[in-house]
């Protein structure tokens, strides 16, 4: 769909029948709001209008015939919000819409360096072409600010221009019943002359939710070489600003649409109207080339630390870049209250909620690229949450913490049964980050607080959900869905048993460290540690010794075991294709679950275990989530397997860009994109930290000429690069430090050659 370029997402083709496809794939954000590439002037055409803004949702209703006790009061779901893209446009009395309107020389492309979105084409009108071009950015510098302009030039012939400049909230999701209005409006005002604004509130609940309110403003400055004639007007959840001039010619006008967005999460709700006002001025004084100008220079200081530069491999380049410019949109640590949704803000499905992705795939990346706070803020995040956690135990009649697996505020609001309260392995992913981040950073001083407090809550869940079964003398976890959801309500999945006791280890020994007044908070008896050192002396692990395999839970080798490769090409996706039923009775696997093990404690398995593992379960995998190409290709690599690492980066690099599991019509695969980034640095580099000692073995993919990424390490900054002749390592910034190569120790003072 787009031509490949190391910098753009570009295409000089709309796309009309995947124009969704298009629309997720030129979705940009800053962290605060996002949209997807919707267009200005409107499309008639088959189109997911969707805005999107940070900790803004609703709860729906989820009670339904078969509710059982113990079942989330809602569905949470990110609300499609108030469009302030909104310019339709006519020329010469013509609507201008691409889905009718005669065009050519039509040109698209999402600028990774800076995250501006283009888009210009020429219009075609009896006697007139005009040629017009849009661009866009949620501004970094001021997160509350969205910046539209529009440039329309005349090539043959006269134009009359009008542009109706609107703010919408006349807008739903496409997932609600019955196409329900999810906001009411609280006050309008349109102002021909200055700055119009809209406020409006999702609509009541009868959950102990509150509402959320937002007011967006609007500015339109235009240079125009004749005078413009401006009105307002204004209706239900809609002020408007018309917009009329004529251009002769070979003449140009330029209109920029300057927008703020207030919401309850920050300001009162009284207080919004004048806190827009206040940031319009302030917007509007600064203009569009200070915006972008300070917008360019946020993503320098960003890519300066996070690029990967890769020589030999365009496609691999690109999407390497995509991924992480698509994170970054999404997330860098700007507001603690916010984490990383799986659609970010491309899309409703999942959209702006909270899964087990962010420690079990965000981390991991965003200890190297980004500031050691970005993480210690995800962190706080579950933290600030672990009420929420107590009382989704408390649902189950069980003690301690289980966090969610979909949340906005804590509290689980997921309401398939087989994920909310059977996928409980999310536990573990989270006491690991924490793990990952005291080891990586070399800073204590979150665990040694509130961390404790995470660990221990988690490991009295464990405690108590695992039952001792009398006739082996073992301890087990019955009725749970691991990592790979299409298998439900198995007992003693190998990878939650073992995360399971492998937060209890860590729990008992991170306890001496902790804070004396923590430790006397916590009142973890004697007996207590000695119940949970029993849990880790007698779990049970499912395990086939003659196969020499850990076997993911204790019926899967009763099952028709074959390969993913039988199955015929015009069935795959499978969840596309098969019932659900039929799904849960084969042996395929959707993601990486002993693997997922093997991957997380990897310092824990020997070499001969992981090819084992590998060899026999990466064939029954269909890779169908988007989280599991990743974690296969970083063990690929490890096991020498290049080809199989190769390719599946290139799945995890360009699951969307080239639609792999033909589903980003509805949205990106946002958390899945730290894949790409894992695969090369873990994957190829070979990068391992753990008990304080930094490690590298590099390869180099046979196509690739060379790779070059850099690390931020216990305040050190260390680039790698790799190439024909092996590993460079060059310490930019920081301390002298020993790094391991190949398994040789490597004083690292300035650059290293292995």
């Amino acid at each position: 769909m787009f031509d490949i370029d190391p910098w753009l997402i570009r295409t000089h083709t709309l796309a009309k029948d995947d124009k969704r496809l298009q629309e997720s794939l030129t979705a940009i954000g800053n962290g605060y709001m996002g949209l997807r590439g919707n267009f200005e002037e409107g499309y008639s055409g088959d189109s997911l209008q969707g805005t999107y803004y940070g900790g803004v949702w609703f709860p729906d209703k989820t009670r339904v015939g078969w509710w059982k006790i113990g079942y989330p009061e809602y569905f949470g779901k990110a609300i499609n919000g108030p469009d302030f893209i909104s310019m339709p446009l006519t020329i010469n009395n013509v609507p201008i819409d691409l889905a009718k309107t005669p065009f050519h020389d039509f040109y698209l492309s999402l600028d990774m360096h800076n995250a501006v979105l283009h888009r210009e084409f020429i219009v075609d009108l009896p006697d007139t072409q005009v040629q017009l071009s849009f661009d866009r950015f949620m501004s970094n510098d001021i997160r509350q600010a969205a910046v539209i302009r529009m440039t329309a030039t005349t090539l043959q012939g006269s134009a009359d221009i009008r542009v109706e400049s609107r703010l919408d909230s006349n807008v739903h999701n496409e997932d609600s019943n019955y196409e329900e209005m999810l906001w009411q409006e609280l006050g309008r005002h349109a102002d021909s002359n200055g700055t119009s604004y809209l406020t409006v509130i999702t609509k009541p609940n009868p959950y102990d939710v509150p509402r959320f309110s937002i007011t967006l403003s609007m500015t339109n400055h235009l240079t125009s070489p004749a005078p413009a004639t401006r009105t307002a007007e204004d209706g239900s959840l809609l002020v408007q600003e018309d917009l009329s001039w004529h251009l002769g010619e070979g003449e140009s006008s330029t209109l920029t649409k300057f927008v703020t967005v207030v919401t309850s999460r920050d300001i009162p709700t009284d207080k919004q109207v004048e806190a827009g006002q206040d940031l319009m001025s302030k917007v509007a004084h600064k203009g569009y080339d200070a915006l972008l100008a300070a917008q360019n220079k946020i993503w320098r200081e960003r890519w300066d630390m996070a690029d990967v530069v890769i020589d030999g491999d365009d496609e691999a380049q690109q999407g390497i870049r995509f991924n992480l410019a698509q994170l970054f949109m999404t997330y860098y640590g700007d507001d603690a209250r916010l984490n990383i949704g799986p659609k970010g803000f491309t899309g409703e499905k999942y959209g702006g909620a909270t899964y087990w992705d962010t420690e079990a795939y965000i981390i991991p990346m965003y200890l190297s690229v980004t500031p050691p706070k970005v993480v210690r803020q995800l962190l706080e995040y579950r933290y600030n949450q672990l009420a929420g956690a107590f009382h989704n135990a408390q649902q189950q009649g069980l003690k301690g913490a289980l966090f969610p697996m979909v949340t906005f505020n804590g509290i689980e609001s997921h309401n398939e049964w087989e994920i909310t309260f059977e996928e409980i392995h999310r536990n573990g992913a989270i006491a690991h980050a924490i793990a990952q981040y005291t080891d990586y950073t070399g800073d204590h001083s979150y665990v040694d607080d509130h961390g404790i407090e995470v660990l221990v809550a988690i490991s009295r869940f464990w405690a108590d959900r695992v039952h001792f079964s009398k006739r082996k003398g073992q301890y087990m976890i019955h009725g749970v869905t691991g990592p790979n959801e299409y298998e439900n309500n198995v007992n003693n999945n190998w990878y939650t048993n073992t995360m399971a006791t492998w937060t209890l280890r860590y729990t008992l020994k991170m306890l001496p460290e902790a804070k004396a007044s923590q430790r006397e908070k916590l009142a973890v008896s004697a007996e207590e540690k000695a119940h949970w050192q029993d849990i880790i002396d007698r779990m049970y692990y499912p395990e086939d010794k003659k196969l020499g395999i850990f076997v993911q839970n204790d019926t899967f080798l009763d099952k028709d075991i074959r390969p993913a490769s039988s199955i015929p090409a015009d069935q795959r996706p499978i969840n596309q294709h098969w019932s659900w039923d039929r799904i849960l009775r084969s042996p395929f696997i959707k993601q990486a679950d002993v693997l997922q093990g093997i991957y997380f404690l990897n310092d824990e398995f020997t070499m001969q275990q992981k090819e084992r593992n590998y060899d026999f379960y990466e064939p029954l995998t269909v890779h169908e989530s988007s989280l599991s190409p990743s974690i296969h290709a970083i063990l690929a690599a490890e096991l020498g397997k290049e080809d199989k690492a190769v390719e599946l980066y290139q799945r995890t690099a360009r699951l969307d860009l080239d639609n792999y599991n033909n589903d980003t019509d509805d949205g990106l695969h946002i958390t899945s994109m730290s894949g790409s980034w894992l695969a090369i640095v873990q994957g190829f580099a070979g990068m391992r930290q753990h008990a304080d000692k930094l490690s590298f073995k590099p390869l180099l993919p046979k196509h690739w000429h060379k790779y070059t990424f850099a690390i931020n390490y216990r305040d050190r900054i260390i680039q790698v690069t790799v190439d024909s002749s092996g590993a460079t390592l060059q310490l930019l910034k920081g301390d002298p430090l020993t790094v391991w190569v190949y398994d040789k120790p490597e004083e690292l003072t300035a650059s290293v050659r292995a």
